[in-house]
């Protein structure tokens, strides 16, 4: 069982940045509580958060929190201020047992985060003396999710589809660095139908309409411009019917190609191919 520690940052008499007609402390709690409950499709996680409501958590408290829980992983979200935009994560920038390997899961993260964020500028991988990332005794990383003074950043951050594509990539990092799977679902997968739209029937869910067409869900809210995960009958919704394949180049590797398409080392071994072992060359179904 993977523990994963959660912590909106500020909250309470404490509402972080402030601009635009937004708060810091309100941005980041509703990205953990989507991230939160995101991970509870996945098999073999818990997870924790520092606060749930606007309340106030001294740094240490925060810590203390986490370490006293046992976490495995702990997440700082942040939203940024001081005149720039994009999204930038950090690490502890001191030398440490673990730090390679701690740096390999942000960098994970980092990466599935920025594929959901289209168009917004990658700040960068970065280390810093922070409290967060200092004094947890688990690997742990803090995300700054674009800037709450930049009015084009802001305009982003009050869109509740926008947050969910930030909570998305938080959660689709999680899901490469501990190998989590998705639950399994009580309904038969959705049969994929004749031609470019599917017509959503009784008991059919968003993660079993994409399983079947060889999607992601984000990928297929995003084909669909949907803003949540209800559908209903006789709803018509795009899927990608195509095959994709991918032909090996050197260095490539099945993560990377995974990450490239949108989708996991599992998937694609699952269309076909028969052990990890891949060649220059070799043509790979990946949808």
């Amino acid at each position: 069982m993977v523990k994963i520690f959660i912590d909106p940052g500020h909250g309470g008499s404490d509402p972080g940045a402030v601009a635009n007609g937004l708060k810091e402390k309100d941005l980041t709690l509703a990205i953990c509580k989507k991230i939160r409950d995101k991970l509870a499709n996945y098999e073999g996680v818990q997870v924790k958060l520092s606060r749930e409501s606007d309340t106030s958590l001294s740094l240490k408290q925060r810590t203390d929190m986490a370490n006293a829980w046992g976490a495995d992983y702990l997440i700082s979200v942040h939203i940024n201020a001081g005149g720039g935009t994009g999204f930038e994560s950090y690490t502890y920038n001191a030398s440490y047992n673990g730090k390679q390997e701690t740096n390999r899961k942000r960098s994970i993260l980092h990466a599935e985060i920025m594929r959901q964020l289209n168009g917004v500028r990658d700040r960068g991988m970065k280390e810093a003396n922070l409290h967060m990332v200092r004094e947890s005794r688990m690997e742990s990383v803090l995300t700054e999710n674009l800037f709450i003074d930049n009015v084009n950043d802001a305009t982003l951050l009050k869109q509740d589809n926008f947050l969910d594509k930030i909570a998305q990539g938080h959660v689709n990092g999680l899901a490469v660095i501990f190998g989590l799977k998705q639950k399994a679902q009580s309904q038969p997968a959705p049969q994929p139908q004749a031609g470019d739209t599917y017509v959503v029937k009784s008991g059919d869910t968003l993660w079993g309409i994409a399983q079947a067409h060889n999607m992601t869900v984000q990928q297929l809210k995003d084909l669909n411009g949907l803003t949540s995960d209800i559908i209903h009958p006789g709803q018509q919704l795009k899927v990608s019917g195509s095959v994709t394949y991918h032909t090996v180049v050197k260095g490539d590797t099945l993560w990377d190609i995974a990450r490239k398409y949108g989708t996991t080392v599992d998937r694609i071994k699952s269309l076909g191919l028969k052990s990890d072992t891949i060649y220059p060359g070799q043509k790979l179904r990946v949808r």
